[in-house]
């Protein structure tokens, strides 16, 4: 019963992400919108962890599981990407470098404001 009750959380929060993705005009997918009012119920004590944590676990547990069929769905589409193969390559390696560098900037910052928010 405690999974049922962690992964309809979980929906529940998915289902508003993607009513917020029809009610407002930017082309933000309404995961991304589920994940921001998880972030900010998890934060604010509205959504406790425990509420959510076994069954968030479960799917990062499963995420691999889910790249299979796009990766299959890019095998099928060989020929028009063997044309675009060389830029494809560049815009994956340049953006995931680029991912990494941003993520590493923001972790320091955020490390750097904790401890200093501690020394208070």
């Amino acid at each position: 019963m405690k999974y049922i009750k962690q992964f309809m959380i979980i929906m529940i929060i998915t289902f508003m992400g993607e009513c917020i993705k029809e009610l407002l005009p930017f082309k933000i997918p309404g995961s991304v919108y589920g994940l921001v009012i998880m972030l900010i119920g998890l934060m604010s004590g509205i959504i406790k962890l425990d509420a959510v944590k076994d069954t968030a676990e479960f799917f990062v547990s499963v995420l691999p599981i889910m790249f299979v069929a796009p990766s299959v769905g890019l095998l099928s589409a060989w020929p028009q990407l063997k044309s675009i193969l060389l830029p494809f390559c560049i815009i994956a390696v340049l953006s995931t470098f680029i991912v990494m560098a941003v993520t590493g900037r923001v972790s320091q910052f955020v490390i750097r404001m904790s401890k200093k928010g501690g020394k208070k």
